[in-house]
């Protein structure tokens, strides 16, 4: 069994942070960074792509969606 540490770095400050249950905020290394990353979420300052929004007036099939 291999015992090799995981770091990665915190999506917020970038410090390095052990990925296991010794850091229970994973993958941000405080309660305060993932708190600011929600909120830059809240905000929509952060947002994930997409072809635009689709109301149930549009013409649209599954197909269009991949």
């Amino acid at each position: 069994m291999s015992t090799d540490i995981v770091e990665v770095n915190c999506p917020t400050c970038s410090k390095q942070v052990v990925w296991g249950e010794q850091s229970p905020y994973r993958p941000f290394c405080s309660k305060r960074c993932q708190l600011i990353d929600l909120g830059e979420w809240a905000d929509e300052e952060k947002r994930i792509p997409s072809k635009g929004d689709i109301n149930e007036l549009d013409e649209w099939s599954e197909d269009d969606i991949k």
